[in-house]
């Protein structure tokens, strides 16, 4: 997100503002959380401000104080791109929200954008592209594709994997600064931007020239543990499709919770009942799933589920 998001305006609240985050990271949040209220007497409509406020609040154990600070986030900043509403509800201040915030996703990936290939790669051992193309082979064979549809493409690696089997590949990502990293590739044939939480004409993914029913493969790598309720996706998915159309996606296995649940991380794990039920709904048939670890996250493993779909006649 813009870095004047991260700025009072005012020079001695950002003093106190820095005093306080080393504070923090000093390992006393009690302390950071009374300089940052300083800090914000002097910018009381500084939203970044109060978020921080509600961190070193909740590290201090204060989770009413850190909710009020989230609820003052969300009036100063009503469109949600800090995400407060999803830190509201890991605190148990609020029920989750089915979906989160587009404008928080949209601005969290414009962010990572520049490092989310090293991060992933390098840092965090992620290997689900290469995985969910592996699977894909070994359960549809060398089938070759005429569109497929890469949904929350973001840098493109899961079309890397793809491209060569594919004679049309389109990429939709709600991030403009993922999809110019997407574009250095140059295996795309078509980019746009898109919000898979939406209905299909407002999604982005229809218009001039992408009609309906157009495409035989769809990927979502990594996708719906950003988007909770999935309903709304999985109808985009079944107007995509053609009538032998695969679907290839992974979520973060939400085993033993009912549909789907918000973590920590600010990400939905999903249950394979639940997943399993929107896809035979939606007109697909489960071909293949494969439980694995997706990526590691503060130095703990994810559980991911892998699924192959197809479109049943």
């Amino acid at each position: 997100m813009p870095p004047t998001q991260f700025s009072s305006g005012d020079a001695i609240a950002d003093r106190r503002a820095d005093y306080a985050r080393m504070l923090s990271e000093g390992g006393d949040p009690a302390a950071a959380a009374e300089l940052m209220e300083q800090a914000l007497d002097l910018a009381p409509d500084w939203a970044a401000g109060h978020l921080r406020l509600a961190d070193y609040r909740e590290k201090a154990g204060d989770l009413q104080g850190a909710a009020e600070a989230l609820r003052r986030v969300l009036d100063l900043d009503p469109e949600d791109i800090f995400g407060a509403s999803l830190k509201l509800a890991v605190i148990g201040a609020r029920d989750a929200p089915q979906l989160p915030p587009s404008r928080y996703v949209e601005a969290l990936f414009d962010d990572y954008a520049d490092r989310f290939e090293t991060a992933l790669l390098q840092k965090l051992d992620y290997s689900v592209p290469r995985d969910l193309a592996a699977l894909l082979a070994g359960t549809v064979g060398e089938r070759k594709f005429a569109v497929a549809v890469d949904l929350g493409c973001g840098t493109g690696l899961m079309g890397v994997e793809i491209a060569d089997r594919v004679e049309r590949l389109e990429g939709f990502d709600l991030s403009a600064n993922m999809l110019a990293k997407a574009a250095e590739k140059g295996i795309y044939h078509q980019l746009a931007q898109a919000d898979l939480s939406q209905p299909a004409t407002e999604s982005g993914l229809f218009g001039e020239g992408l009609g309906e029913g157009r495409a035989d493969l769809i990927v979502a790598a990594d996708v719906m543990m950003y988007l909770g309720n999935l309903e709304a996706v999985f109808d985009l998915v079944a107007a995509l499709a053609t009538k032998d159309a695969i679907l290839a996606f992974s979520v973060e296995d939400g085993a033993g919770e009912a549909g789907y649940a918000l973590a920590e991380s600010l990400r939905y794990r999903h249950d394979e009942t639940y997943v399993r039920a929107l896809i035979a709904r939606h007109g697909f048939d489960t071909l293949e799933t494969r439980r694995q670890t997706i990526r590691m996250d503060g130095g703990k493993p994810v559980a991911g589920i892998l699924f192959i779909a197809r479109r049943m006649p």
